[in-house]
């Protein structure tokens, strides 16, 4: 089975996250299982390296790259509960956790799963296949409002609101079935000088529609807040975010879990009862060199942010 894919900020993921080789780690979003194979060959035979993916053809890809490897537990589900899955497998707390966040490779390059702009395919962009929500319901079922809103908030897409009314329209003539299709559409939204400058024009769109599907932003939020029950003191948390709106989440996570008072600055005395959870080890994110981008160009947007629970 090919699930080719190049993992993005590799050694700096692992060693940023590895502290005992004998510990219990907790790979997020296993993927390609690029960063799983690294961090296996760090670890010794008394290891444990638990790999979630919601998409059950990385899970079956993993089976069959590490074979009976005793210290890989497969789980076929996304992070978003992630500490009653590490409880059912008596597996708190750990050493070490990480996400690699956004899409991987193959699900851009596989035409059928609807992620990519650049082939025509039936719209879909679900990760987990089992999900019932699709992009085709998006685009044909909700309000211009709704649309515009997603477009804006999970894209920053500035021509949101046309976008929208050109789905509504184009939709109103004949159902938008195809990635092909909903690309027309957003290109005749988009004047054609502000089309000439940038990313493609359905970059953005794409993105959107995308994380509202999968409520990636949701599940994300909802992860992080597992985190530091979840290791144990010393334990470290690596994510790698790809855009603007999950890397504010995890900075802003991170910035909580330092214990920061947050009561207003009339109070006397500190009213929030704000504890230091975590020391943030990147005080700014690490990011691809130069090198690692033009072998990769996917990987330009990366940024690895890395905490230490206390």
């Amino acid at each position: 089975m090919e699930f080719h894919h190049i993992t993005v900020l590799l050694n700096e993921t692992i060693n940023g996250v590895l502290n005992n080789p004998s510990g219990i780690y907790v790979d997020c979003t296993l993927g390609g299982a690029g960063h799983a194979r690294l961090l296996l060959s760090k670890m010794s035979a008394e290891g444990k390296l638990v790999g979630f993916d919601q998409d059950p053809k990385a899970i079956a890809n993993a089976q069959e790259a590490f074979y009976n490897d005793p210290r890989l537990i497969l789980v076929n589900q996304n992070f978003e509960r992630l500490q009653e899955h590490l409880e059912s497998l008596q597996l708190l707390p750990v050493n070490g956790i990480y996400f690699d966040l956004g899409v991987s490779s193959p699900q851009l390059d596989e035409a059928g799963r609807g992620f990519s702009y650049m082939q025509d395919a039936e719209l879909d962009m679900r990760m987990n296949p089992e999900n019932t929500l699709t992009a085709k319901q998006l685009v044909n079922e909700w309000s211009a409002e709704q649309l515009a809103e997603i477009l804006w908030k999970y894209g920053e897409e500035k021509w949101s609101k046309r976008i929208a009314e050109f789905i509504v329209n184009a939709r109103g003539q004949k159902e938008i079935a195809t990635t092909g299709e909903l690309v027309e559409v957003i290109k005749r939204a988009i004047p054609a000088a502000a089309r000439r400058e940038g990313p493609h024009p359905a970059k953005r769109t794409f993105q959107a529609l995308r994380i509202a599907v999968n409520d990636e932003l949701g599940v994300l939020e909802r992860a992080l807040d597992q985190v530091i029950a979840c290791l144990a003191p010393g334990g470290r948390v690596g994510v790698i975010t790809f855009h603007s709106l999950e890397d504010r989440i995890v900075k802003d996570k991170m910035n909580a879990w330092r214990g920061r008072c947050t009561c207003p600055p009339q109070f006397p005395i500190c009213q929030c009862g704000a504890k230091p959870l975590a020391k943030v080890i990147t005080r700014k994110p690490i990011l691809p060199t130069s090198e690692e981008i033009e072998e990769n160009p996917r990987s330009r947007s990366a940024k690895l942010r890395i905490a230490e629970k206390l």
